[in-house]
């Protein structure tokens, strides 16, 4: 009796957990007909039933199935704790682990190398962003990074894949980038090679930036850990703890 009781049990729970399984599908079938053109990381019940919490690339919606509704905005609770940043938190810090992860592959013999410091600094960049300019400015004064540089052109700024070509054409890539990211080359007219290695070099920088899932820049892995921006104030804290690995 006690095996048949189990046995349901067990059913049971298979059933429910199918069933569950086909309506989070459901949910997300409905969420892609309703609004095609939601670009979702992942969708799952949010703390109001009804109610599902959609994962985006930098931030979290949710949607109403039965009324095919987008709802932008927080969750509060009781004690007025914000649901929704503590989600997002999670979210964004398992995202920055496995970047993290993935960058222990990054070809650094293709990036532009500055430095020979104790605190490596792998760097995504845009020559004419001028927060990357900013970021530029602090590491230059920098003598304990070992900074691997892969240049991430945005489309808003036409002219930086030009700059990235002739930073890459250069015998000394190091003093051109600190050219470039000083703006000294803005407003001039200036030749970049014809070069396949360059191509190259270029398809790779392009390829990491797309492995690392980098849209905005500028974007640092520093020790292992994840810098989104030119959070000056946060990378100082990073380089002020110890290494504990090698390069």
């Amino acid at each position: 009796m006690k095996k048949i009781l189990l046995s349901v049990i067990a059913g049971a729970m298979i059933i429910w957990c199918a069933g569950v399984a086909i309506a989070g599908t459901d949910v997300e079938q409905k969420l892609k007909a309703s609004f095609p053109d939601v670009a979702f990381k992942s969708v799952t019940q949010s703390p109001v039933k009804g109610i599902y919490e959609v994962a985006l690339e930098d931030g979290i919606l949710y949607f109403a199935p039965q009324e095919s509704i987008i709802i932008a905005g927080q969750m509060f609770d009781k004690t007025k704790r914000n649901l929704t940043a503590d989600r997002l938190q999670k979210i964004t810090a398992k995202k920055y682990e496995n970047i993290s992860q993935k960058a222990k592959d990054l070809p650094l013999d293709k990036a532009v190398k500055i430095g020979n410091g104790k605190h490596i600094v792998i760097e995504f960049t845009d020559p004419d962003c001028p927060f990357c300019r900013q970021a530029a400015k602090f590491f230059e004064s920098r003598t304990d990074v070992t900074k691997y540089t892969f240049f991430t052109p945005l489309p808003m700024h036409p002219d930086s894949p030009n700059k990235v070509r002739y930073i890459l054409c250069q015998k000394d890539r190091g003093k051109a980038f600190d050219e470039v990211m000083k703006g000294k080359i803005d407003g001039q007219k200036y030749e970049t090679c014809k070069n396949p290695e360059v191509d190259e070099l270029i398809k790779s920088h392009a390829s990491a930036g797309a492995k690392m899932s980098v849209s905005s820049t500028p974007f640092f892995i520093i020790d292992g850990k994840v810098v989104s921006g030119a959070d000056i104030p946060k990378i100082e804290n990073l380089l002020k703890e110890k290494v504990t690995g090698g390069k």
